[in-house]
Formats: C-alpha cells, sequence, structure tokens
C-alpha cells in the first residue's frame, strides 16, 4: 500500500492555482496523483461547510478517477482547518468523530478516519498552540483526548494515522531547537504529550527508518524567503503506525516540492 498525507493549506488554493505559489501546490497536487495511492490523506482544506464546491470536485476527482472522497469541514469557522481522505478502495466505514475537545475544536473538522477490514487509516490537523501560546492549555486538553480516540480504534485494530500534529517531537526535529524551545510547536507540553502518544503503543516512522539523520524536514515558514533554501525547517507532519505492524513499513520519505515552501506531503509505503 502507498500512502501519503499532506496540509495542502488551502484546496481552492491548488485548484484556482492563480497566484505562483498556487501552481506550485496544484503540482504537487498532480504530482500525488500520478503515483496512484491506495490513500490520500489532506489536512487544512478551507472548505466550505458543506463540502467541495462543484468546481473543487471536478477538479480533484480529474486527477483522482474513481476514488472515493471523505471531506471534514470546520462549522466553526469559515473555510478554517478541515481534513479529507481520498481513497482508492471504498472503506467499510468513515467517521468523523468528536473525541470530547476543549472549546470549538471538535467542530473544525480536524479528523477524518476510514474502516478497511483489517486496520484502520485515520488523518488529523492537529491545533496550534497559538501566538503566545494562548491555546497551549486547550491544545493539551485536546493531546489527551486524542490520544483516548486513538487507543479506542488501536483496541480494535491497527492504526494508520498521518497530519500535521504542529509539533516538533525531538532536537533533531527543527533547524533551530535553542531559538525555539518556547515557542508553539517545541514547548517542553507538547513534546511530552507527542512522547504519551508514542508510549501508547506507536511508532514514528520516519524516525524508526532514519534514526539519527538531521535535517529531515516537513515544513519551512514562509514568511522567511531563505527557510527552503537553507533547509531552516521543522519535522511537524508525521506517519505513525500501531507497534504492532511497525515491521511492515517499507518505505517513508518527504515528498519533494522545489521551491514550494510551508508543508511537504510525506509519502509511506507499507505491505497490509
Amino acid at each position: 500500500m502507498k500512502l501519503i498525507s499532506w496540509n495542502i493549506d488551502s484546496i481552492n488554493a491548488a485548484v484556482e492555482h492563480k497566484s505562483d505559489r498556487g501552481l506550485m501546490t496544484w503540482g504537487v497536487l498532480e504530482g500525488i496523483a500520478e503515483k496512484q495511492p491506495d490513500v490520500v490523506a489532506i489536512q487544512e482544506t478551507k472548505l466550505k461547510v458543506d463540502g467541495m464546491t462543484k468546481k473543487q470536485k471536478e477538479a480533484l476527482e480529474g486527477l483522482f478517477p474513481d476514488y472515493h472522497f471523505y471531506a471534514n469541514s470546520s462549522s466553526a469557522r469559515k473555510s478554517y482547518a478541515g481534513t479529507m481522505l481520498i481513497t482508492k478502495n471504498e472503506p467499510l466505514k468513515v467517521d468523523f468523530p468528536t473525541i470530547g475537545a476543549p472549546g470549538e475544536m471538535d467542530q473544525e473538522g480536524r479528523i477524518v478516519t476510514a474502516e478497511f477490514e483489517d486496520f484502520y487509516v485515520s488523518t488529523v490537523y492537529t491545533p496550534n498552540a497559538g501566538g503566545e501560546l494562548a491555546r497551549l492549555d486547550d491544545r493539551q486538553l485536546w493531546d489527551d483526548a486524542y490520544r483516548k480516540y486513538i487507543d479506542g480504534l488501536n483496541e480494535k485494530k491497527p492504526v494508520i494515522f498521518s497530519g500535521d500534529f504542529n509539533v516538533a517531537h525531538e532536537e533533531i526535529d527543527l533547524k533551530h531547537p535553542k531559538q525555539n524551545h518556547h515557542s508553539a510547536g517545541f514547548t517542553d507540553e507538547e513534546r511530552e504529550h507527542f512522547t504519551k502518544l508514542l508510549d501508547a503503543g506507536y511508532t514514528d516512522t520516519l524516525r524508526a527508518m532514519y534514526p539519527d539523520q538531521p535535517d529531515i524536514y516537513s515544513w519551512w515558514a514562509q514568511r522567511s524567503k531563505t527557510s527552503k533554501i537553507n533547509n531552516s525547517g521543522w519535522r511537524i507532519d508525521y506517519y505513525l503506525v500501531s507497534n504492532r505492524i511497525a515491521d511492515k513499513v517499507q518505505d517513508i520519505h518527504v515528498v519533494d516540492t522545489g521551491a514550494r515552501q510551508d508543508h511537504a506531503p510525506l509519502e509511506l509505503d507499507i505491505e497490509m
């Protein structure tokens, strides 16, 4: 199985591709489609509450003919957050769960889960702790609720889950750890909660395959023109799997997106 996960930062911007960045985003999406993956997981879709427009639907169905589309859009804020699964085979069941998260987080379309015969595939767009860490307390409550949700799935079947987790787990996972120690995405609290998630029975597939390799990042800040050129990035996007299927992982890597900054997709090959 080939699975690809990507924080696209607006499906509409990709479909319209009126700007240089939009053109690059559409090009990355075309490259993903050419690989004919079994599952595509997308975060930060920014779709309307009622899902894709006719133009968006036609564009994506043109790239992924005969695939199945499942979108969870935000009802809390317009064109905000949101997640999607695109699957080659029709799942047994698809869920858009609420997990008892604080505030409006459960209404922001942050999780889609598909059940297949022998496993679950789930994607998540984890809330950011925010400027001045205003949302850090709620973020920790989210992490606890999300871990409980994934554990509930894992009790039934192995889970393959991916997304923008908005945390660089260890110092090796970002270029400048000391300068960012108390920044959103690299606070002690967020890192500890990610450790708790792994300790609950899950494997960070990329770090398991490349335990000591530095400079592997999945996100480069748009506000810095040289972040991608200098590879001054963060690894905040992950493919995690239940420990009992970790030995089935054949390959995991960050997809090259050229000059495009922001998030890059992850590609996972796993024997299932």
